[in-house]
C-alpha cells in the first residue's frame, strides 16, 4: 500500500483526489497542504477520508509514513517543490508543466541521476485516454508502416479567464503542451524544428497578455515525418480532440468523445449533440488511469510512463514555438538549450 501527501488542494488536487478514492487501488491519501487551505476545503478533504491538512506542505515531505507526493500547486512551485520532494526521498508525480523555464528542470533531471530509485511523473494525462492509447497501438502494431504526417487539433469549449491568461506563459505553455506531448508520443520521435503563427480572433485580452488564442504549428521530426498542430481557446460547439496519422501503409484517426451516439435525421437534415463539452468530461477516466500507472511503478519498482525527460522535451519544444512566433522565422530545438 503506498501513503500519498497531495500537496496543492485547488481543481487539479480534487480532480486527482477523487480519481484515487473512487477508482485507484494500493493507495491510500493520507494528507494535504495547501498554503491557502480555508474550512470549507479542510472539511472536503476530511469528507474524503484524508485526515491531516496543513497549511505548509513541508510537514508532508517531513512525514517518514508518506511513500510518495502529488504536486498540483501552482505551476511556479513546481520544480521546487520537485526538488525537495526528490530529495526527501517521496516518489513524486508533478502536474504538468514542471516549470515553464528547461533552466529550472535541468536541476531536477541531474537529482533523479542520483536519486535513482525515485519515480518521478509528470501529468500528461492524455497519453492514457483510450482514444489517443488506440492511436499509439496502431503505430506499435506497424500496420501504418512508416510515419510520413500527424495532424492533431485542440480546441476549447470556453476560453481562460483574462487574469489566467496573464499568468499562464501563452498558448504554446499552457494549452499546446499537452499536444506536443502527444505529437512525441504517437510519432515515438522528438523534434527537430517548428514554425509557428498565430492570431487574437477570440477576445482582446489575450493580445493584452502578450498572448494569441488561436496558433498553428508545423513540425519537423527526427524519424523524418511532419506534423501539424492547431490550437483555438475557443470552440462553441464543444471540446475538440482529434488526431490523424498517415503512413507508409495506411492511415489512422481518432475523433471526439461524443455525448451520445444519437443522430437524428429529418427533412432539416441530420444532427446530434456533440462532442463532450469540456477537458474534465472527457478525460477523467485518464486520470485515473495515470495515476494507477505511477502507483504500479511504485510497487513494482518499474520506469514511469511519462518521466522527466518526457517533461523536459514538452517545455523545450514550446519554447521553441514561442520564439518562432515572435520572430516569424523556423526555429531549430538546437536554438532553444
Amino acid at each position: 500500500m503506498v501513503t500519498l501527501g497531495i500537496i496543492g488542494t485547488g481543481r487539479m488536487a480534487k480532480v486527482h483526489i477523487r480519481s484515487i478514492v473512487t477508482g485507484v487501488s494500493g493507495v491510500v491519501i493520507k494528507s494535504a497542504a495547501d498554503p491557502y487551505m480555508d474550512k470549507e476545503t479542510e472539511n472536503w478533504l476530511r469528507g474524503m477520508g484524508i485526515s491531516d491538512t496543513y497549511l505548509d506542505y513541508k510537514k508532508i515531505l517531513e512525514d517518514p509514513e508518506i511513500d510518495a507526493v502529488m504536486i498540483c500547486s501552482s505551476t511556479d512551485t513546481h520544480a521546487a517543490i520537485s526538488m525537495e520532494a526528490i530529495a526527501a526521498g517521496k516518489h513524486t508525480f508533478c502536474e504538468k508543466p514542471i516549470d515553464q523555464s528547461f533552466e529550472m528542470i535541468m536541476p531536477i533531471v541531474a537529482l533523479l541521476n542520483e536519486k535513482k530509485d525515485i519515480k518521478y511523473q509528470v501529468g500528461f494525462n492524455r497519453r492514457f485516454d483510450h482514444n489517443f492509447r488506440a492511436l499509439r497501438n496502431a503505430v506499435d502494431s506497424g500496420k501504418l508502416g512508416n510515419l510520413h504526417f500527424i495532424r492533431i487539433c485542440s480546441r476549447d469549449s470556453v476560453t481562460p479567464p483574462a487574469s489566467y491568461v496573464k499568468i499562464s506563459g501563452g498558448i504554446f505553455l499552457d494549452m499546446m503542451i499537452h499536444d506536443i506531448d502527444m505529437l512525441r508520443y504517437l510519432s515515438k520521435s522528438d523534434v527537430e524544428e517548428v514554425y509557428a503563427i498565430g492570431s487574437v480572433m477570440i477576445d482582446q485580452y489575450f493580445a493584452d497578455a502578450d498572448d494569441v488564442d488561436t496558433a498553428v504549428v508545423t513540425f519537423k521530426l527526427k524519424n523524418g515525418a511532419m506534423a501539424v498542430i492547431d490550437n483555438s481557446r475557443k470552440a462553441v460547439y464543444g471540446y475538440d480532440q482529434r488526431a490523424e496519422i498517415h503512413g507508409s501503409k495506411g492511415c489512422a484517426e481518432i475523433g471526439n468523445d461524443d455525448k451520445n451516439k444519437l443522430a437524428i435525421a429529418t427533412a432539416d437534415g441530420v444532427c446530434g449533440d456533440g462532442p463532450v463539452w469540456d477537458t474534465l468530461e472527457r478525460y477523467i477516466p485518464a486520470y485515473a488511469a495515470e495515476i494507477n500507472a505511477f502507483i504500479k511503478a511504485i510497487e513494482e519498482d518499474t520506469e514511469t510512463q511519462v518521466n522527466v525527460n518526457d517533461g523536459l522535451q514538452a517545455i523545450l519544444i514550446a519554447l521553441a514555438c514561442k520564439k518562432s512566433l515572435a520572430e516569424g522565422r523556423p526555429v531549430k530545438l538546437s536554438d532553444i538549450v
